[in-house]
């Protein structure tokens, strides 16, 4: 198998593997850098579960190879809370009880820090179309909709 040598910034740590050629970025992340916050669901990149930041765009990390994020910046979960103090956006999924099982929340909240990133004051159908992406079977998405509207400050 091929290997190559990457040399990738995750959550602003800098990260220097040897990675087989074939080898997702989702299990790089996961496996690798020992960031299980990033979930596989489907390796079809319909759910979602796996978004993650890339070069400041959400992507969906089982759809891309780690040698392609060589040189990227890359933003997981783990990198939303800082000096010990939750997110803004993973405060208001906590006060708007937006999780349910949880499975889907790290691609959720990676999803919507991208829409109040490029889209502070987003409608209601915006933060539908942003989310659209990202598969939830536990809710029915009003109370993930309603913490992303507190998290923009339409309370």
């Amino acid at each position: 198998m091929r290997e190559k040598t990457i040399k990738v910034e995750v959550n602003g740590d800098l990260y220097e593997r040897e990675v087989e050629s074939r080898r997702l970025l989702v299990h790089f992340i996961r496996d690798d850098l020992e960031l299980t916050g990033t979930h596989i669901g489907c390796d079809t990149g319909n759910c979602g579960a796996c978004t993650v930041l890339y070069n400041g765009d959400a992507i969906k990390s089982c759809m891309m190879l780690a040698v392609q994020a060589d040189g990227a910046s890359i933003d997981t979960v783990e990198g939303l809370a800082r000096d010990g103090e939750l997110h803004p956006i993973q405060q208001a999924f906590s006060e708007t009880h937006a999780l349910q099982c949880g499975y889907c929340t790290p691609g959720m909240l990676m999803s919507a820090k991208y829409l109040l990133d490029s889209n502070p004051n987003p409608s209601e159908p915006e933060i539908r179309k942003a989310i659209q992406g990202n598969i939830c079977r536990c809710t029915g998405y009003v109370n993930i909709v309603e913490a992303i509207q507190r998290a923009a400050g339409h309370d």
